[in-house]
């Protein structure tokens, strides 16, 4: 099977939806951890990804000096 890409985007929303589930109380308790095991997850690759890209554009602003 192959791995899905990585979307930035689709991430976010999905942290979105753990956190909106969260605050309104409407996560089972047996499922918390897992969902803020996911959230963590999602963040990391987040910050990863938003490393990478603000390398890639230094590096481009570096080519044009």
């Amino acid at each position: 099977m192959a791995k899905k890409e990585f979307s930035f985007n689709n991430a976010v929303i999905e942290i979105e939806n753990i956190l909106q589930k969260i605050e309104s109380g409407d996560l089972d308790i047996d499922k918390l951890s897992v969902e803020v095991k996911r959230a963590s997850e999602l963040i990391k690759q987040c910050q990863k990804k938003l490393r990478s890209t603000e390398e890639e554009i230094n590096s481009i602003f570096k080519d044009l000096t």
